[in-house]
């Protein structure tokens, strides 16, 4: 009987202990609860409208209702259309970073916006001033007329580690003053045709509305701004991208003093070096960025820089993936001379290089989440009255076509199909001249009298050819 008593008391003393261990496993969770309270005040709505202007196909005067007759598809075609023009809304987040007033965002939560409007915590509403905005890193500076405001404690990234916890604040959908959490899940994450930002992946949820505010981390301390999440649906699906606040922070400085950004160029064109890459360059192991290309009129190229050379170093800083070298040649100032340790023909050798200015790209062109109807995407060309959707090329692939403009052609119909233009075609030229931009080609377009025809200039598969499109020819 002592026995069975015993094993029963060894049995109950078990299940008290297994008991207590899911209650220890939660007093070691994080609270949030007065990281909200403290540095939620600083958390701010941010509402965009924008008058959006769109060429819509005419109904004819007295036809309406006869959407299905043959005649009147025969009159709708040989129309002019007209302008439609509409309220198009959008909605994200945003934090205070000083007490006067200034408050940092996405570019493209505000980008192309009429009017900006800042609801803070407290539900009072400011129209917004944009002070400055970056398409390259996704940042903007806003400024409303207000003061003694509270204010968002800044952290560094720098010194974020992988696996801490992080919390995210703002307004997804609208809901204001959400708030989430998650853990660091990766640093330095570079994304497709985004070198110029190495970004926190989190899993904190992130949504549409989201976009602008802040990243804290269990300081309280906003180390990033919630930028971008990878899905397939549209929503949240684990992976989440925030800019570093080391980042953001430069570049608002820059934005306050000045309004602009200024970065620095080289002109080179540079990929990764794997280990078989490493091994037949004599490299001892796979580091470096490696040159494929070199614009011969460019700071690289004047400074003797070559096809084949590894980048080991810029000015004594390890230059470890070809991201790295774009990332650090974007923040030397234009003008400075900067020195390269380069890799060639298996010796490290030196290079001396002066920066100059790459042009940035109107602030008005950046956009990734919200986009009105019918509205092109950012760096699209649509137009319509010769069936092309075009897209702006990007600086890489301008430097290795060697043109200062050119326009991916992504859809062809009508009139520009016709003339021979090809899905893939990149157009260079127009009238016989070099494009320079979008606005060129479209006023070459509209210049050219029906009927007339227009001189394309396009490469084609690595081979320059001329098309000619008729304007104005029935579909």
């Amino acid at each position: 009987m002592p026995f069975k008593k015993l094993m029963l008391s060894a049995v109950l003393a078990s299940l008290v202990m297994t008991a207590q261990v899911p209650e220890a496993g939660a007093r070691d969770l994080p609270d949030f609860t007065q990281l909200v309270q403290d540095e939620g005040r600083a958390v701010v709505n941010i509402s965009t409208t924008q008058t959006v202007r769109e060429s819509v196909p005419d109904v004819p005067e007295g036809l309406e209702g006869f959407e299905g007759d043959p005649f009147f598809e025969f009159f709708r075609r040989f129309s002019p259309p007209r302008l439609k023009e509409f309220q198009a809304r959008s909605l994200g987040s945003g934090f205070i970073v000083s007490n006067d007033g200034y408050v940092l965002t996405n570019a493209h939560v505000v980008a192309r916006a009429d009017e900006i409007t800042v609801t803070l915590n407290d539900k009072r509403e400011f129209k917004a001033k944009l002070i400055g905005s970056d398409a390259r890193t996704d940042v903007a500076l806003l400024k409303i007329n207000a003061d003694k405001l509270p204010v968002a404690k800044l952290g560094s990234s720098a010194k974020l580690k992988v696996g801490e916890w992080v919390v995210a604040i703002g307004s997804p959908f609208g809901f204001d003053s959400s708030v989430t959490a998650g853990i660091v899940s990766a640093k330095g994450r570079q994304l497709p045709d985004e070198n110029y930002v190495p970004f926190i992946q989190t899993d904190a949820a992130i949504n549409p509305g989201n976009s602008g505010g802040p990243l804290f981390n269990l300081n309280g301390e906003v180390v990033g701004i919630n930028s971008q999440i990878f899905s397939k649906s549209g929503g949240f699906m684990g992976i989440s991208f925030a800019i570093p606040i080391d980042v953001a922070m430069n570049i608002a400085d820059q934005l306050k003093r000045s309004g602009r950004i200024s970065r620095g160029r080289i002109g080179v064109v540079v990929q990764e070096v794997n280990k078989d890459l490493a091994a037949s360059f004599g490299l001892p192991r796979a580091q470096g960025a490696l040159v494929t290309n070199v614009a011969k009129d460019g700071p690289a190229g004047k400074a003797g820089l070559k096809p084949g050379d590894i980048v080991l170093k810029i000015d004594g800083q390890p230059i470890d993936t070809s991201s790295d070298l774009q990332r650090v040649i974007s923040g030397i100032l234009p003008g400075k001379a900067i020195t390269m340790d380069v890799w060639r023909d298996r010796a490290e050798r030196t290079v001396r290089v002066v920066a100059e200015e790459i042009k940035e790209p109107d602030p008005a062109s950046a956009g990734r989440e919200y986009r009105a109807p019918g509205q092109p995407e950012p760096g699209q060309q649509k137009m319509e009255p010769i069936g092309l959707m075009a897209r702006e090329l990007n600086a890489a692939q301008l430097l290795q076509l060697g043109v200062p403009y050119g326009l991916l052609v992504e859809r062809a119909s009508g009139a520009a199909l016709r003339a021979g233009i090809q899905q893939g075609d990149v157009i260079v030229g127009v009238a016989g001249k070099p494009l320079t931009s979008g606005e060129q080609f479209r006023n070459a377009v509209n210049a050219t009298r029906k009927g007339g025809v227009l001189a394309i200039q396009i490469v084609r598969r690595g081979g320059t050819l001329f098309v000619p499109l008729k304007i104005g020819d029935a579909e």
